[in-house]
């Protein structure tokens, strides 16, 4: 039984249903970063089904960190301790091992020191893919290391000579990103072998967890295209993307896409980490990519900024003190729909720190994305995709 049904192409976009054992879930789809058990500004489990959440991520770094892997699993897993029912995927933890600073990274695994109190901690395939399994995880990543999309630049060095001192570094980033792919592709292989450890591949979809390969290598041709051949060549349920919401522009990345994305498998889904604004999704969505989630759109809500169908917004503007209208008179969200809030009020919020103005623009903004999605899936089936999108964003760009 096959994990991934693909109903409809349009151009590049792809219109499919990813089945778990915890449901379907119709893509292309947004998946909200549920970091710590827990989507900040007090957003609830409830809340994400109101907003039409089909599956949520939570972060193997941080839950293993605290409240701790066994912890949650005497709770019964994430889906019970945290009260939600529909599917989970869970990040391996390695790019926020390799954000920190104090890590020492090994060819078996990394050494790095906690971001809460300095304990020395270490974590490799194993203990990420044991981790994961721990909590319960619908859809696992594999341990992989993320390169930098560039290097420090030394302003002295290259003063003394600009063109020679360029070369020498991206030298230097292509064999650190080359170390990185092999490290990514042996690791893949670390976490495959601990994963059926636990779990036949043969068995249906819907009765295990699956297991995602991470495709490294930066923005060099070469490199990504070994990463490309080597991890699906292993017996993964889906490929991801990573290192592409490192730093480097959107052009490069969208170039990287239409080098890369025709040669993934079909049958298989396709996931860019990390990614992105709405124009970053679309974009990517046009060139096949089927699964995404990005902490953009709460975390610009948690700062006042709401999206809207005409753009953002900044609703702590001065403007908006006595703006008797609802956030976004075309939204359905509860919060404008419903509740009917004015921009006044929720202006009253943040000018005056209350949460409650923070959790209103957090779940308007997962509405919006959400609602993106489900137009994208709709506009893909009608094969309208490509007029539709230029509409958009011609719109939201106003």
């Amino acid at each position: 039984m096959t994990n991934f049904e693909l109903k409809k192409t349009d151009g590049g976009a792809r219109l499919g249903v990813l089945k778990t054992r915890r449901g379907e879930i119709c893509t292309p789809v947004f998946m909200p970063p549920a970091t710590r058990a827990a989507i900040k500004a007090g957003v609830s489990s409830d809340d994400l089904r109101g907003v039409g959440a089909q599956v949520i991520l939570g972060n193997t770094y941080h839950l293993f960190l605290r409240p701790g892997a066994e912890l949650i699993k005497e709770a019964g897993g994430l889906h019970d301790f945290m009260k939600w029912d529909r599917p989970i995927l869970t990040d391996s933890g390695g790019f926020q091992v390799f954000s920190i600073e104090r890590k020492k990274i090994k060819d078996h695994g990394v050494y790095f020191n906690s971001h809460i109190d300095g304990a020395r901690f270490f974590m490799d395939a194993k203990v990420s893919i044991e981790t994961q399994l721990n909590l319960g995880s619908d859809i696992l990543m594999v341990f992989d290391e993320c390169p930098p999309s560039q290097l420090q630049i030394n302003d002295e060095q290259l003063a003394i000579d600009k063109e020679e001192y360029l070369k020498r570094l991206n030298r230097k980033l292509y064999f650190k990103v080359l170390k990185a792919v092999e490290r990514t592709t042996d690791w893949a292989k670390r976490s495959l072998d601990v994963f059926k450890k636990s779990y036949d591949l043969e068995l249906p979809v819907i009765e295990r967890p699956q297991i995602f390969g991470i495709i490294q290598g930066g923005c060099f041709d070469d490199l990504r295209n070994k990463s490309l051949s080597e991890i699906t060549a292993m017996d993964f349920d889906g490929f991801a993307l990573g290192g592409l919401a490192v730093g480097e522009s959107a052009d490069k990345m969208y170039e990287v896409l239409d080098e890369m994305a025709p040669k993934m498998p079909v049958d298989k889904p396709r996931y860019l980490m990390g990614v992105g604004t709405p124009e970053n999704i679309l974009e990517a969505v046009e060139r096949g990519v089927d699964m995404f989630d990005c902490v953009m759109p709460m975390r610009n809500a948690r700062h006042g900024d709401v999206i809207t169908a005409k753009g953002s917004f900044k609703i702590e503007n001065v403007k908006f003190r006595d703006d008797k209208k609802v956030l976004d008179e075309d939204c359905g969200c509860e919060v404008c729909l419903e509740k009917k809030y004015s921009r006044a009020y929720i202006h009253h919020l943040f000018r005056v720190g209350e949460d409650l103005g923070r959790r209103l623009a957090t779940i308007h903004n997962l509405y919006f994305y959400h609602e993106m999605m489900r137009n994208i899936r709709e506009q893909i089936s009608a094969g309208t995709f490509q007029n539709w999108k230029k509409r958009f964003l011609k719109k939201f760009n106003s």
